[in-house]
């Protein structure tokens, strides 16, 4: 099955449950109201834990294997370290308001990821809410928006005995995100309050970081940073995968074999300089944008 094929058979979408409890599919891209369900698990198997989903902010562009990997080394770190249960798992791709180089416009980005998905895991899924937004959203407010959909919206989840219990969200990063959040200026300590506090974070290990320097610099925030060691290092990355392409070079085994495909019916990444004709950001917001309270933050991953 092709890629568009298998688009069209599980079209980016959230599903919604109409008259006789039938599924209905509605585009994530233009349907604002609807909040992607149908893998969150609505009952936890074990009572004396805590309800986690995790959500991965990021470009996407286009979504590699250490992505995805990304979510079964926390999924793995949370079964044997913590008392956290998880129930979901979310991809937040940035809008194009972003307007970062080499970034794929919005639909398409939020399409690999649907694909990635689709065909290489049974629990997470693609929210297209960040990408709709006409203006880059900061990360703590992705993150409120979650947690609106989630508990407020839905009212969490049941125990198995029927009692209701919140579910806390939380980022999941690269170790890159600490280390810039450990830098002088570059996060203010409103936005780090309300996402290392509030939502805390799961952070995977990455080849070059100086994580324990960097956690030392956030330890008011410490207790909700848990730290995830790649027992296997992947390096891969977006930029790198759109360097293969433009040179013609393979880039199977390192992004899901749906996403290759997509990417060339639909030509992407050939030149990095293409940036999303939507783009509504100035240029000086590249890597930053104006937070609600007028802060600065940085989007939580590549």
């Amino acid at each position: 099955m092709t890629a568009d094929a298998l688009l069209a058979a599980h079209p980016t979408s959230s599903v919604v449950h109409g008259a006789g409890g039938h599924e209905l599919a509605v585009d994530v891209m233009t349907s604002p109201s609807v909040f992607p369900r149908r893998r969150l698990r609505p009952v936890m198997k074990d009572g004396s834990k805590r309800a986690l989903c995790l959500v991965s902010c990021g470009s996407f562009s286009p979504i590699t294997d250490l992505h995805l990997r990304m979510f079964e080394m926390a999924a793995d770190y949370i079964r044997r370290s913590t008392d956290h249960e998880l129930v979901a798992g979310y991809l937040s791709p940035v809008s194009d308001g972003y307007q970062k180089a080499g970034l794929a416009r919005a639909q398409d980005r939020v399409n690999m990821c649907e694909l990635a998905v689709e065909q290489t895991s049974t629990w997470l899924m693609v929210d297209g809410w960040e990408a709709r937004q006409p203006a880059y959203q900061p990360t703590a407010v992705v993150l409120d928006h979650f947690e609106h959909e989630i508990n407020q919206v839905l009212g969490g989840v049941v125990t198995a005995t029927g009692e209701r219990r919140p579910v806390q969200v939380s980022l999941l990063a690269g170790a890159d995100l600490i280390q810039t959040m450990s830098l002088p200026g570059v996060w203010s300590d409103l936005d780090l309050d309300h996402i290392l506090g509030r939502y805390g974070s799961f952070i995977i290990e990455r080849s070059g970081t100086d994580i324990d320097r960097a956690v030392a610099r956030l330890r008011p925030w410490r207790r909700n940073i848990h730290l995830i060691p790649q027992l296997i290092h992947n390096d891969v990355s977006s930029t790198k995968i759109r360097q293969f392409l433009r040179r013609e070079m393979s880039v199977r085994y390192l992004i899901p074999a749906s996403v290759i495909e997509y990417i060339e019916d639909h030509d992407l990444f050939l030149d990095e300089s293409a940036a999303s004709s939507s783009s509504s950001s100035p240029p000086a917001l590249k890597r930053r944008s104006a937070a609600p309270n007028g802060t600065m933050g940085i989007k939580a991953g590549e």
